[in-house]
Order: C-alpha cells, then structure tokens, then sequence
C-alpha cells in the first residue's frame, strides 16, 4: 500500500520525507522509534491502516531493534540501486570528497569555488 502511494505522489514526498527523517533524527544515528516514524508518515498524508503499519513495521524493522534505518526504508520501497545509479553515486561521492578536503562533512562556497571555475 505505501509502495503504491508513494509511486503515485512522486520523488518529492521522498526527497521531503527523508528531509524530515534527519530533522527529528536528534541523535543522527539513521534510526527512527516507531512512533517518529508513525509520525512522520502522517506528516506526508501517508497515513495507512494500523494493521498494514504492523506489517510494514515488522518488514522494516527486521532486527527486532524497535528502529528503522531510513536507508533500509527507501530499499523496501525502491528497492536497490541498478549498476549505473551506483556508478554514478560513486562518482558523485568521489568529488565530494575531493571538495570536503577538510573532512567537516560540509563543503562552503568558498572551497567549491577554489576547486570548481564556470568559465
């Protein structure tokens, strides 16, 4: 059912739904209570019945920690990443950490722009 609802509302409602996710997250561990994540879905008007929330509970929090990863979510509902996306993830992580040369885990502009010119 959240599959089916979330496929229909698009990338946005994900892109949002992890933005909040990090947003309550105040330990940044990746991981939310049950309640936190019953929440959060109610905040995106993915409310689901509460028999289909234990099952999908059940199926997310397969180590029986009373927590789910938000990584492990968007896998049950994407599923995993075909060979060219995590290809280009790759990439993507590579030039990153060539900007963030100072390991803070945030690049400022003014470290893009020594790396990076427009013209």
């Amino acid at each position: 059912i959240l599959r089916e609802t979330l496929s229909k509302r698009g990338v946005r409602v994900i892109t949002g739904l992890g933005k909040y996710f990090r947003h309550i997250d105040k330990s940044r561990n990746g991981f939310l209570s049950q309640v936190d994540f019953k929440e959060a879905l109610k905040v995106f008007h993915l409310e689901i019945p509460e028999g289909d929330f234990e099952s999908l509970w059940l199926i997310l929090d397969d180590s029986k920690s009373d927590k789910v990863d938000y990584g492990e979510f968007t896998r049950a509902v994407f599923g995993e990443m075909n060979e060219y996306r995590k290809a280009f993830v790759r990439k993507v992580s590579f030039a990153y950490m060539k900007l963030d040369f100072n390991k803070t885990g945030s690049v400022p502009m003014v470290d893009i722009r020594k790396c990076y010119c427009a013209k």
